[in-house]
This record gives C-alpha cells, sequence and structure tokens, in this order.
C-alpha cells in the first residue's frame, strides 16, 4: 500500500510544531510562559454581537444546513462595509462570498484556479497559506519581494520574463503578516496595470484592513479603476472584530473568481453556522466602536513592545499596522537562526516567539512577535528578555 502521498511530500514539517511543542512542555511543567507567538486575539466581540448569536440559536429552524456562499444578509452586509469604507460598490450575488475565515477563501480558491504544473508568484516572507494553498493544489511558487517597494516590481517583471510557463496569479497582503508592510493606493495601481497587462490574477489579502496605527487608512486594491477585471480580495472579521475562532471572512471581487470558489466550496461545506452569520452581520451592521478600540489596543500594545524590549535590549521596529511585529533578531544570537533563537527564547526567557523562516527562507534572521497580550505581560516579557541578553 502506497503511503507516500503526492501532496503530503509537498509540505515540510511545519515550522512552528517544534517551538509549540517545547510551549506546551514548559506550560505542563508549571512555568509561566508568555505566549507572542500564535496570532490569537485576547479579546471577544461586542455585546450586541454575542446577544445576535444567542437570539439566532434559540430558533429551532436554525440548526439546520446553511448557505455554502454565505447567507444573503451577510453577503449584503459586506458589500455594505465596502461601500462605506472604500467607496467600492460590489454585487453581493456576484461579488461577494462567504468564507471559513480568509484561510480557507484562500486555499480552496487555489483549488479552484490552479492547475498542477501552475507558477503562482507568492511574496516571501509571507503568511504560509499564500504559497502552500497553492503547492498543495499542484503549483510551483516563484518568491517575490514582500516589501512593496521599487525592487517589488523589478523582480516581478523578472519574473514574468524568465518564468516557463507564464505565471498566472500574483498574490500580495497587505498590510503583510509577518511583515507588518503596508501599502499605498498608487502601488495598487501598478499592480492593475501590470496584472493586466500580463494577464495575471492578483489575489490580495487584507486580513489586517482595520488594524493601522497612522492617520491614513488602509487602502483595497479594488479602489483601483478595472481592479476587478484581474483581482480578487480576501478579508477576515478575525482581527477587526476579536471574531478569530468564528472562522467567518469574505472574498470579494472579480466574478470570475468568485464564481469558481464558490463552485468549490459547494462540494466542500455548507457554510458556516447560521446563527455565526447573522451575528456577523450584527457586528458589520452595527456599532464600530470596537474596530477603534482594538485600534487603540494594539497601537498601545505595540508602543509598549517596542519601548519596553527596546529597554531590555532588543531594538524592535515598530510597526505601522497589523498586530505583529516583525524584528531583526539581536546581532549576537544572530548566527543561531530564527528557529533556535526562538526556542533559546522559550526556555530561558520564558516568551514565545514565531520563527521567521517559518514564513518562507527570506524570513530568516527574523521572528514575528503578536501583540496577543495585554501590557503588563508584554512588560513581563521583557523582564524575562533583559535576563536572557544580559547573561
Amino acid at each position: 500500500m502506497d503511503t507516500d502521498f503526492y501532496r503530503i511530500r509537498r509540505l515540510p514539517p511545519y515550522v512552528f510544531a517544534e517551538v509549540n511543542a517545547m510551549k506546551a512542555a514548559a506550560r505542563a511543567r508549571g512555568e509561566d510562559i508568555v505566549d507572542l507567538g500564535m496570532g490569537n486575539p485576547d479579546g471577544a466581540p461586542p455585546k450586541h454581537v454575542l446577544d445576535k448569536l444567542c437570539e439566532v440559536a434559540r430558533d429551532p429552524s436554525a440548526h439546520g444546513y446553511s448557505a455554502s456562499k454565505g447567507i444573503a444578509g451577510l453577503r449584503r452586509a459586506q458589500a455594505g462595509y465596502y461601500k462605506r469604507r472604500f467607496g467600492v460598490d460590489l454585487d453581493p450575488d456576484s461579488e461577494v462570498i462567504v468564507t471559513l475565515g480568509s484561510k480557507e477563501g484562500l486555499a480552496n480558491l487555489a483549488q479552484a484556479i490552479t492547475a498542477p504544473g501552475d507558477v503562482v508568484l507568492a511574496p516571501n516572507p509571507s503568511y504560509p497559506i499564500h504559497q502552500f494553498g497553492f503547492i498543495i493544489a499542484g503549483a510551483a511558487i516563484r518568491s517575490i519581494p514582500a516589501a512593496p517597494g521599487p525592487d517589488f516590481f523589478t523582480r516581478l517583471d523578472f519574473a514574468i520574463r524568465y518564468t516557463v510557463p507564464k505565471p498566472t496569479v500574483l498574490v500580495i497582503g497587505y498590510p503583510s503578516n509577518p511583515t507588518a508592510y503596508v501599502a499605498d493606493l498608487a502601488f495598487y495601481e501598478q499592480v492593475v496595470v501590470f496584472a493586466r497587462e500580463h494577464k495575471l490574477w492578483v489575489i490580495s489579502d487584507l486580513a489586517y484592513a482595520e488594524i493601522y496605527f497612522g492617520d491614513a487608512p488602509t487602502p483595497s486594491i479594488l479602489q483601483v479603476p478595472d481592479a476587478r477585471e484581474v483581482a480578487v480580495e480576501f478579508t477576515s472579521m478575525s482581527k477587526t472584530y476579536s471574531m478569530a475562532g468564528w472562522r467567518i471572512g469574505f472574498a470579494v471581487g472579480n466574478r470570475t473568481l468568485i464564481g469558481a470558489l464558490a463552485r468549490v466550496k459547494s462540494y466542500l461545506d455548507y457554510g458556516a453556522f447560521t446563527p455565526i452569520q447573522a451575528a456577523a452581520v450584527a457586528a458589520l451592521n452595527g456599532p464600530q466602536d470596537i474596530v477603534e478600540a482594538n485600534r487603540k489596543l494594539y497601537k498601545a500594545r505595540r508602543d509598549c513592545l517596542v519601548q519596553s524590549f527596546g529597554r531590555a535590549g532588543w531594538d524592535i521596529p515598530p510597526p505601522a499596522a497589523s498586530m505583529f511585529a516583525w524584528a531583526p533578531i539581536p546581532e549576537r544570537y544572530r548566527a543561531l537562526g530564527s528557529m533556535e533563537f526562538s526556542k533559546r527564547l522559550l526556555s530561558e526567557a520564558g516568551v514565545a516567539v514565531s520563527p521567521g523562516v517559518g514564513f518562507g527562507e527570506e524570513g530568516e534572521g527574523f521572528v514575528r512577535i503578536a501583540l496577543v497580550e495585554n501590557e503588563q505581560r508584554i512588560r513581563q516579557a521583557a523582564r524575562g528578555l533583559k535576563k536572557f541578553l544580559t547573561k
């Protein structure tokens, strides 16, 4: 019996598993670990969202199968969000689909539009599903820079000219995970021009749209005229509304891509639990106080992290957006590599972070620090860090 499965062969061992196992073992021994590794929000949705969840869950008729593409009210609510936030008009029936979180949506879109041997352009370092969603689908990945600077388009043009077969998909994501890079509308305009010229589909990951720390709100690629000819965009309620475990995300934009995703999903799932979708409608259409509150929360934690870790001896570049800091390993520890440094930080300082190499080989030399603990715990982490660095 063959146990050498094709898709499993294409997936390396999960880089974070070793650090996670060490973290679990330390906690089993009773050690207090400050977990700044996984991007798991520690807050809760607002009361009116929880109330709606409970209200609809009490309805006996709400416990059957839902709609694979999402209930109509939630698709309309997402279209309303895009109109308010970005000035973009979307057809809820043909340009919006509800996904089980953006991760599932990205993976299933990859299955829908990828043939074995296709070449996909994806940033490195990047959120793993940006690459591995397509690898699982049988594609080959050609890396492009994660930073949206001048080198991005130079490398992009080079990849188009010298890759055989010609790439079919370009993946981007800003504010980015793990690097916290941000892009402006002028960048998206160039992306759309390039994609139309070279017949590329563009997948934009906008999961951190509402977590920005400057005065200028994060733009959407769909604000660019003609973007919907080539682009689809994913968003998520996980971080914006503290609903990570609810698994509600969206894909919006190009009708062909949305239709392909809908076709695949129709074979794979019946959509999220209806009461959860109804509560998501309440989140999008109701008071938006939590959006600003979460933005202020993550900014305060960012500032606390930068200041306290800086005093401990580790200078952290302040991220302009997202709930992550992308931190270069201190010089004296750089030769260890991000995996070994993360393990040392966990065992000797009681602080868990994510090794940068887990986001691609270009992430080596960095670690990702998630802003998921309160300021008191961040300062506790800084004290442990200081002892570690002064050994």
